[in-house]
């Protein structure tokens, strides 16, 4: 890969990553709710789940996700489904973690990674990526690198919201100011299913 082209790809990489969509909202509330360390699991398994599944499209799922197109169809409907199921359990958080609800907690490390699976940005991004940047030449080897630019700028990025998150905890220790933070939260995870949906 021309060092101009993978200059291109750090780029959307990292333009892709930063930018709001269902993860960085989940780690902006996570911050809030949870304080940046607790938020840490999350953060890596978003990074460990995107690059996992960046291979599995590299290496042919988007192909077969093209061939069979009720296989698309239902991934779409149960990411759609468990983004909901997450906005709402988002916005009807009402108190930090030290504070009250014994059972809030942050996405463990796992959840985290299997969400990348049911994200709809997860996907558009992977599937530009490898559409864009795949050198037909060199597939295996450009797949490779397509990974390694994003695990670069995966974890810094998403990092961002989270540390975000937490430099809002004191403002947002006030209870009315969280539930309609958290509100707020909940809201934009579910529109982020407005691209998907139209």
């Amino acid at each position: 890969m021309a060092s101009d082209t993978f200059l291109a790809l750090l780029a959307y990489a990292f333009v892709t990553s930063i930018t709001p969509g269902p993860n960085n909202f989940m780690l902006l509330a996570s911050g809030v709710n949870f304080g940046f360390a607790r938020t840490v699991p999350h953060m890596l398994g978003i990074g460990i789940g995107f690059l996992v599944l960046l291979l599995a499209v590299g290496l042919g799922l988007g192909a077969a996700l093209t061939a069979f197109p009720m296989l698309h169809t239902a991934l779409k409907i149960v990411g759609g489904a468990y983004l909901l199921y997450l906005a709402w359990k988002i916005a009807m958080s009402r108190s930090m973690s030290e504070s009250g609800n014994a059972d809030a907690r942050p996405m463990r490390f796992i959840e985290a990674a299997a969400f990348q699976w049911v994200n709809p940005k997860a996907w558009v991004m992977a599937i530009t990526a490898m559409a864009v940047y795949t050198d037909a030449e060199r597939p295996f080897l450009s797949v490779l690198l397509i990974s390694t630019a994003f695990a670069a700028v995966n974890l810094p990025s998403v990092s961002t919201w989270a540390g975000f998150g937490m430099a809002m905890r004191s403002f947002l220790s006030d209870p009315v100011r969280l539930k309609w933070f958290n509100i707020a939260m909940g809201i934009l995870l579910a529109a982020t299913l407005w691209p998907m949906i139209r």
